[in-house]
């Protein structure tokens, strides 16, 4: 009987940010595959610039929470919570009531006014995987 072998979900990390130089692959490749849309605001991961004139860049990205306060907050269970962390968005559910976006605590949720709902990070790695300086990278998380 062959070993059985399990692997542990993965969330987003950001790293290398001090590599990054604002090219905004990452959030392209996010809002094209996961949101139909070529415009960067309609992706789950933010890169924005910390101020000043020798700033380096952050990413503004869920943290994969192991008990989410979003999904607490949802009303129509839209939030799943992720084993690994994170959430699991039920598009079909969600009534675009806002509550989840007001109780994450860093203000990673966004809302998507053409599709009236929420862009939430699914932790797919896609924007890693396109990051041409290596800035992202997928991690376990252990509880």
């Amino acid at each position: 009987m062959p070993a059985r072998i399990f692997f542990m979900p993965k969330i987003l990390k950001a790293p290398g940010m001090n590599k990054c130089i604002g090219c905004y692959a990452c959030m392209l490749t996010c809002a094209r595959y996961n949101y139909d849309s070529f415009s960067p605001l309609r992706s789950a991961i933010q890169i924005r610039t910390r101020g000043g004139y020798g700033s380096t860049m952050v990413a503004d990205i869920c943290r994969g929470c192991l008990k989410p306060d979003c999904a607490n907050a949802c009303p129509v269970d839209a939030l799943i919570p992720r084993k690994g962390g994170g959430v699991i968005f039920k598009e079909e559910r969600c009534t675009a009531c806002r509550l989840c976006i007001d109780a994450c605590p860093i203000k990673v949720i966004w809302f998507n006014p053409e599709k009236n709902n929420i862009i939430v990070c699914n932790h797919c790695g896609l924007c890693a995987k396109f990051c041409p300086h290596g800035c992202l990278v997928m991690e376990e998380k252990f509880a």
